[in-house]
């Protein structure tokens, strides 16, 4: 509706999406994930005003979005570069802003620190490291070994020398890595839109302009970034004559975190003209070989394989640790012996259905290689022992760009995305009834608003004959 009564153009989507981020970074100031020393009380005035500020900003993104939805379908849509334009327009203000929705980019700086000072992160939480990074640490990762790849602990500690520990340069490091991750998530959409036959302005709008991106790989400075830009980039080289640096960008990939490992069996898919046996067994090798020299240069040795359980922590949420942990009280009460056995019975049978779904897809529904890959990574986001928010952008990243624009599968994504936008407040922490009133009250303010807007573009203007 508001669509039909709005004069919608890209420079008005524009306009409104960066009156969003810009409420989004002003209201972060004081209801952000801000670190220890600076942190205001949630019941306090300022950052009651914050969390109205920062919801009210979310619901003008996700309008813009959508506004900008329309735009793209029209008849005369906007180019990729005037896309581009937008994403960096609406990203612009997040750039300086305090960290949003998660309190993990101290979890990577503290790491990087650890790294940094010989101490093994994958035997060892931020607790060892003490001091004022690791206090900036949640404390449910305070003990937690690190689940991430030699490629981003390698990053991660090259920031930590480079920063030499200061807070705000290393927040800011790593928010322009983050930045670097969605610039090649940016760069590689269009391409490999083309190849799949979808249109490049509707990949690059759902892939790369979604309030989550904005929210949690700008705002949150997620390491998700860099793992999805370079599974992107290793993508296209696959596609085109470049296979050894595909596999070797993917690898990469599956080096910042691990589910994108998935991306060598697309790697194969797409060399099977070259037959399935010698794709295999190139792909193998390059993988296996940029393993080893990766790991030989971040210098963190292969523990990560055996952290990788990390996720599977009790305090996570997800589908099967809901159940799990429903199924274990119910069985408590009940007095019996097998309650300890409930949560990792639940985890297990997700390990299972997801393997089951996954070769489903590649199996029986035999999409093309891309779509296989983010449907599959849809599929471990959702029954993985973990799930958050930002998660989604797994499957969507690549759903955007090969799925058919307006298939149901894309406009599953689409509503699921911005759904997310609204799940988590902006400090990372667990909501109170309070928050949860402050939060919802900023939206509807927003909603206000844009129907106040509405109102007014149908009003008819006083002299002027239909």
């Amino acid at each position: 509706m508001l669509a039909m009564a709005f004069p919608v153009d890209l420079r008005r989507c524009q306009a409104l999406g960066l009156a969003g981020t810009a409420f989004l970074a002003a209201g972060g100031e004081t209801a952000g994930a801000l670190p220890a020393r600076e942190l205001i009380a949630p019941e306090s005035g300022r950052a009651a005003l914050g969390l109205v500020g920062v919801y009210f900003g979310v619901v003008l993104l996700i309008a813009a979005w959508a506004l900008l939805g329309t735009v793209v379908r029209g008849p005369e849509p906007p180019t990729v570069r005037s896309l581009l334009g937008v994403l960096a327009a609406w990203a612009a203000p997040l750039l300086l802003a305090p960290p949003l929705f998660s309190r993990d980019v101290y979890s990577y700086l503290a790491q990087g620190a650890m790294v940094d000072a010989h101490i093994d992160v994958y035997a060892y939480g931020p607790a060892r490291l003490g001091g004022p990074l690791a206090d900036q640490v949640a404390p449910v990762w305070q003990h937690t070994p690190t689940p991430y790849g030699p490629v981003f602990l390698a990053v991660a500690s090259a920031l930590s020398g480079l920063t030499r520990g200061e807070l705000p340069a290393g927040l800011l490091g790593m928010r322009l890595v983050a930045l670097l991750g969605v610039a090649l998530m940016a760069a590689a959409l269009p391409r490999l839109a083309r190849h799949s036959g979808v249109d490049p302005a509707a990949a690059l709008w759902l892939g790369a302009l979604h309030p989550l991106v904005l929210l949690h790989l700008v705002a949150g400075a997620h390491n998700d970034a860099v793992m999805l830009g370079l599974l992107g980039a290793g993508l296209v080289a696959a596609r085109g004559r470049w296979h050894v640096l595909g596999v070797v960008l993917v690898t990469l990939a599956a080096l910042v975190k691990a589910p994108a490992v998935l991306g060598l069996v697309a790697v194969v898919a797409l060399r099977r003209h070259v037959g399935v046996a010698r794709a295999v067994a190139t792909t193998t090798a390059g993988a296996l070989a940029t393993t080893a020299l990766a790991t030989a240069v971040a210098g963190t040795g292969y523990g990560w394989i055996a952290a990788l359980k990390t996720p599977v922590s009790p305090h996570n949420w997800s589908p099967t640790s809901v159940l799990g942990r429903a199924t274990g009280a119910l069985l408590e009460n009940l007095g019996s012996d097998l309650a300890p056995l409930a949560l990792p019975a639940w985890q297990a049978a997700g390990l299972v259905a997801t393997t089951a779904a996954v070769l489903f897809i590649w199996l029986r529904l035999r999409p093309g290689p891309v779509y296989a890959l983010g449907l599959s990574l849809a599929v471990v986001a959702v029954l993985g022992p973990a799930i958050r928010p930002w998660y989604a952008l797994w499957g969507l990243f690549l759903i955007a760009a090969a799925a058919p624009s307006g298939s149901l599968r894309h406009r599953v994504a689409a509503a699921v995305g911005c759904v997310l936008a609204l799940a988590v407040l902006p400090n990372g922490g667990p909501p109170d009834t309070a928050q949860v009133v402050l939060a919802v009250s900023g939206g509807v303010l927003a909603l206000v608003v844009l129907w106040q807007a509405h109102q007014t573009a149908r009003a008819p203007v006083p002299g002027r004959t239909a």
